[in-house]
């Protein structure tokens, strides 16, 4: 059983072989090939470079910048009103993570 699972592998790689399925039939230039996988540092930078959206802040990281809000009044009343995002971005700017 062993010796037929072998010669059944080795027949199909001949045949994949003399056939060209396994091999590229025309090699890519180096030129396309560098332009399509290679790209400048800055414009990987800005390309993976994202900004994280206020939804995506977990109930943890919301505790810190709540604390800090509660201890201005005015600050304390807009996030009633507003909500703790737009609240903490109005009196003490983007939050820091």
């Amino acid at each position: 059983m062993k010796t037929l699972a072998v010669l059944t592998l080795c027949s199909l790689a001949v045949i994949c072989l003399y056939s060209g399925i396994c091999t590229a039939s025309q090699p890519a230039s180096d030129n396309a090939a560098q332009e399509g996988l290679l790209v400048e540092k800055e414009q990987a930078s800005t390309v993976m470079r994202q900004k994280r959206a206020a939804a995506e802040l977990s109930l943890v990281q919301l505790e810190s910048p709540r604390e800090v809000c509660e201890t201005n009044v005015a600050c304390d009343e807009m996030m009633d009103t507003d909500g703790i995002i737009v609240a903490y971005t109005a009196f003490y700017g983007p939050i820091p993570f």
